[in-house]
């Protein structure tokens, strides 16, 4: 009988020990008199992803509004990755991604991982063409007026613009863009706003074809006919019909009237870029003064060494992304660069308000309105 109760015993406590009593395993965690082994242990909160398509109505560096059907959304895009082939242009289908839940058109609540393109049923922005008056030129801006008085401000950084018998006031040009014009302002329903399409070229004749190059015949001794000569130069600065350059490692400033030569840019008008002056007569290195200019010619981005690309633009900064920042120009036109891959020599740590000079390549910019940064440098 002792025997038999010390085996009882035995097994009681080996149960006990080992934690297999089954009421223990099958309703709950063990009983304890210490409090943070009853405590349930803390889940993370389930994190929802989704994502919304619609139509590209403004973008202002760091801000993006959609439109859905009758439904108007303004994320907040500023940690977002920007993937978008075309850039961002009013009228584009796009997705964007986010993490959180959007019940309304409020999206205060939710955070933007990626903007891109629609990767369904896209809706390809097709090619249009306007005609107008020139009103101004700027290093990336040019103003035209149309036959019907109404007037744009149109962005042409990195842009082809081809002016067979030169440009000034007044002279009429075909442009051809991709994208939708903004709503403009109510004070002057005339003035139209342009500044979130992609313009593709300028001329002034339509389609554009630049004529290939005639050769420069070699000099003949005792010949009347005056020998076409080349002037490598850097572009300082353009204000309507007046183009400032300075010859290759010269401080010196010519002032080319660009109003009765043609002239052809490749690459946009963007200061540092090289342009050939193709004249007659003897440059003396410092004055225009017994020289005919007869052409223009900027350089092919394409065609320039990768390493050596000099076009640039300055301007503070007034929005980013994840990968894109957005400046503002001094001839007041906001532009968007990628710059995950270039090189950051700036101190200002990209923050709103620093002024930055931005080296970019028009050869990757020629479908886009977000431009490929190659440096960073402070301005």
């Amino acid at each position: 009988m002792k025997k038999l109760s010390a085996a009882l015993l035995c097994t009681t406590l080996l149960f006990a020990v080992s934690g297999c009593i089954p009421s223990e395993t099958s309703d709950g965690p063990v009983s304890s008199d210490k409090p943070e082994i009853q405590a349930d242990a803390p889940q993370n909160p389930r994190v929802y992803m989704d994502e919304i398509r619609g139509t590209v109505k403004d973008f202002t560096g760091s801000r993006l509004t959609l439109c859905q059907k009758s439904d108007t959304y303004s994320f907040d895009i500023s940690q977002a990755e920007l993937e978008c082939r075309e850039g961002l242009l009013a009228g584009a289908d796009v997705c964007v991604i986010y993490e959180g839940q959007l019940n309304t058109t409020d999206t205060s609540s939710v955070r933007v991982l990626k903007v891109a393109d629609a990767y369904h049923d896209r809706a390809e922005l097709k090619e249009k063409k306007t005609y107008g008056q020139v009103q101004g030129l700027t290093e990336n801006t040019i103003t035209l007026k149309s036959k019907s008085g109404k007037t744009a401000t149109y962005p042409v950084t990195g842009t082809e613009q081809y002016y067979q018998n030169g440009l000034r006031p007044g002279g009429w040009v075909y442009l051809h863009y991709r994208g939708d014009f903004g709503q403009g302002t109510s004070e002057n329903p005339n003035i139209l706003d342009a500044s979130q399409l992609k313009v593709l070229r300028v001329s002034d004749i339509d389609p554009l074809k630049v004529p290939e190059p005639t050769p420069t015949p070699p000099p003949q001794p005792d010949t009347a006919v005056p020998q076409e000569k080349q002037l490598r130069t850097v572009i300082r600065s353009v204000n309507m019909n007046i183009l400032q350059v300075s010859p290759d490692n010269s401080d010196t400033v010519l002032k080319l009237d660009m109003s009765s030569v043609p002239c052809h840019f490749s690459g946009g008008i963007a200061t540092g870029a090289h342009v050939n002056i193709t004249y007659t007569g003897e440059f003396t290195g410092t004055t225009l003064d017994g020289i005919t200019v007869l052409g223009i010619t900027g350089e092919i981005p394409e065609q320039a060494n990768k390493h050596s690309i000099s076009s640039a633009i300055s301007g503070e900064i007034i929005g980013s992304t994840a990968n894109t920042i957005t400046i503002m120009s001094p001839d007041g036109i906001s532009l968007t660069f990628f710059t995950d891959t270039a090189q950051n020599s700036s101190t200002g740590g990209l923050l709103t308000g620093s002024s930055v000079k931005l080296t970019f390549d028009p050869a990757e910019s020629r479908n886009t309105n977000i431009y490929t940064c190659v440096k960073i440098e402070d301005a």
